[in-house]
């Protein structure tokens, strides 16, 4: 099997010669040329072909996210953002994965600490590789919004500015569906911005988002997510309340569980006693929605969308196990088709759908 030929991008001639040699000991990995920012990128991206690009966010000239947009309209491949553990490389990072980048490494505090990380862009690579440029080439347009009423004038909105709704959201009929868990991975952070800003301001139940993502990143999703959407995006917080028309992203580092009886039901946030187990999760879908499951029943509803692994097939079980509803995305459009694959040969999907049509899905089984 030819090596996967990757092109490193970064301003930081050191991170370029390390990257790119300690990128280049790994087995089934060659790097194939270095960019010193977004505008030679694109020119070597031409000209060398790459299988996969790593790219720096923040360099001089053309940034990551300029560059990045470029790429995915003129040569999409997979694209693995170099990131910093600061506010504005978290934005930064979140942005990117919105356009389409498929995944991302922190940059070390120091050059010591670059071993880890290369390790990790390596396997990261590995499973961009896989992925069908096709994928890029043909972003699926977010699903259709229900009708909505008339919304106030532009000069009415300040730049910039979403429209939330005017009045409370309609309430969900007892019986029905009370608490939408969406869960995702590899891929994620794309089509959550497919999904969430296409549900209405009116949507009648509350949701809940479960991303895996790196401590420091689930808050600029939750952000980035507010500022595309008609309903309030809101990073969780430890006792908030599950109600109509708030859209609440799980925090990284934490369990989230829900507490009460529907009408009345609250998010609880626990660090953990223990650490993490090797290839599982925090927050984990699996745990949110065998906790929505148990607190509301068959009416708990579960979307398990793109992303590598298995978390979220027993979570999309325990659901189907209450007789409440449950949707996988289909492989046309999963980046990675893991953890949607999984919940659908354990027999715990009731639907598969591709993501334009993930949201109608939703809305014909509320």
């Amino acid at each position: 099997m030819p090596p996967v030929k990757v092109l490193v991008v970064d301003d930081s001639a050191l991170m370029r010669q390390l990257t790119a040699r300690l990128l280049g000991a790994h087995s089934g990995i060659q790097v194939i040329g270095t960019a010193v920012d977004g505008r030679d990128a694109l020119e070597k991206i031409a000209d060398l072909r790459p299988d996969v690009v790593s790219m720096d966010v923040e360099m001089p000239c053309m940034d990551g996210l300029t560059s990045l947009r470029r790429v995915m309209r003129e040569n999409p491949l997979p694209v693995i953002m170099f990131s910093t553990l600061t506010a504005l490389g978290a934005r930064a990072t979140v942005e990117a994965l919105a356009a389409g980048a498929v995944d991302f490494v922190t940059k070390p505090q120091n050059p010591a600490q670059i071993g880890p990380m290369v390790d990790e862009l390596a396997g990261k690579i590995r499973v961009a590789a896989a992925i069908s440029p096709s994928r890029f080439a043909r972003r699926p347009p977010a699903a259709p919004r229900p009708v909505l009423p008339a919304p106030p004038s532009a000069a009415a909105l300040a730049p910039g500015q979403t429209r939330r709704a005017a009045s409370a959201p309609a309430h969900c009929p007892p019986g029905r569906t009370r608490i939408v868990v969406i869960g995702c991975s590899t891929g994620g952070p794309a089509a959550l911005h497919q999904v969430v800003p296409a549900l209405s301001r009116d949507f009648p139940v509350p949701v809940v988002v479960v991303q895996h993502i790196p401590v420091g990143f689930s808050g600029p999703l939750a952000e980035h997510l507010d500022r595309k959407s008609h309903l309030r995006v809101c990073h969780a917080q430890d006792g908030d309340a599950a109600v109509p028309g708030r859209v609440l992203v799980a925090p990284a580092g934490y369990d989230l569980t829900f507490r009460g009886r529907p009408g009345n039901v609250v998010i609880a946030l626990d660090k953990g006693g223990v650490p993490v187990p090797p290839g599982g999760f925090r927050p984990s879908v699996d745990l949110v929605m065998a906790s929505a499951a148990r607190v509301f029943g068959d009416a708990a509803m579960g979307v398990l969308m793109t992303g590598m692994g298995r978390d979220g097939a027993l979570g999309m079980k325990e659901i189907k196990k209450y007789n409440g509803r449950t949707i996988a995305e289909a492989e046309s459009s999963c980046v990675v088709f893991g953890m949607p694959r999984a919940a659908i040969e354990a027999g715990a999907a009731d639907r598969v759908a591709p993501l334009p049509r993930i949201v109608s899905e939703i809305i014909s089984m509320l």
